[in-house]
């Protein structure tokens, strides 16, 4: 999720062990020990644009490393903390319990959203993403963010506990949710007259009621629109054709560097390809789009035959929102 969201939950969550003299350190050691993880965003290579793919959320957020990254920050920040608070009395081993506290909250709220996350590496490179709540949601980080302000000001780990609670309450939530959206989803493929490979549903941006559905067939990825209230309502889309190297780039060299960064990005999409509408030499990712219901993708992959054996695939980002995107979202979250 965005740091705001980490820094809280890992500042609430270590907030609400300490007692009232330490609850600013544990606070503050909490809420870095909750945002280190992301660290791992300063892999990446020049040359190799998929490289941060690989390990952005892998080792930094994996279940086994969270005692190593909590003693890593804690060795950074336990001075830093007792000299900024004059608390000659915060022991180390206290410092590493609310680092503790903060770190082990970041992977498992990562892998609530519907990026993936190496929970389990290095036993295993799959993506975890249970899809109940989206990257950026202010209902979900506004309670938690002031709930643990207050409790800084009030000097009361019960506010900790009550931001902590209110997390674990939006994210069940989600789930219940995410479920009602996946119900809409095979309601809509029926209609068609499919029978779904797989179907999974996304929660839409910054909310819990309008969600993207993709599902998959023998030759296409279909997306849809469910809005999830006191009734489904659903927004019928479009769809996109599935990914065949035989048929879309038969003229791939399948030793080649593109060819292995399409298998690296098909694992990251968790086999989410398809092939562009606008653009025949491009793969993008169906997963995520602005408006839930449209094949619109946030970035994608481009190919090029007259490219060296050597030469690496282009990652492109397409992230270019506008006005008109934005209206028809709001219609679809708000009518």
């Amino acid at each position: 999720m965005d740091p705001i969201s980490q820094g809280a939950l890992g500042a609430a969550l270590a907030q609400s062990g300490g007692d009232r003299n330490k609850i600013k350190a544990g606070t503050i050691l909490g809420c870095f020990g909750g945002l280190a993880p992301d660290l791992d965003i300063l892999i990446f290579s020049p040359t190799d644009p998929l490289l941060f793919l690989e390990f952005h959320r892998q080792f930094t957020h994996s279940l086994v490393f969270i005692p190593v990254g909590a003693l890593l920050v804690a060795l950074v920040m336990h001075h830093l903390v007792r000299r900024f608070l004059s608390l000659i009395d915060l022991r180390f081993r206290e410092t590493y319990l609310f680092c503790l506290l903060g770190y082990a909250t970041h992977g498992l709220l990562d892998a609530c959203t519907s990026y993936g996350t190496q929970l389990l590496w290095p036993f295993t490179s799959e993506r975890f993403a249970w899809n109940n709540i989206s990257i950026i949601d202010p209902l979900f980080t506004l309670p938690v963010l002031g709930l643990a302000i207050i409790g800084v000001y009030r000097k009361n780990p019960w506010f900790g506990r009550a931001a902590f609670g209110w997390a674990i309450c939006y994210l069940l939530f989600g789930v219940l949710q995410r479920d009602r959206a996946i119900a809409g989803g095979y309601e809509l493929a029926a209609l068609r007259g499919h029978e779904p490979i797989r179907l999974e549903a996304k929660p839409g941006f910054a909310n819990l009621l309008l969600w993207k559905v993709v599902y998959e067939t023998d030759d296409y990825f279909h997306v849809d629109g469910v809005r999830v209230g006191f009734e489904n309502k659903k927004f019928p889309g479009d769809r996109a054709l599935k990914l065949n190297l035989d048929i879309h780039f038969n003229w791939l060299d399948q030793g080649s560097q593109q060819a292995r960064d399409i298998e690296r990005f098909r694992w990251f999409s968790n086999n989410y390809l398809a092939i562009d509408p606008k653009n025949s030499n491009r793969i993008i990712d169906v997963r995520y789009s602005v408006v839930p219901n449209e094949v619109d993708a946030l970035w994608a992959i481009d190919l090029d035959s007259k490219k060296s054996i050597e030469a690496h695939i282009d990652w492109i980002v397409l992230r270019n929102t506008d006005s008109a995107q934005t209206s028809r979202w709001w219609k679809m979250l708000t009518e």
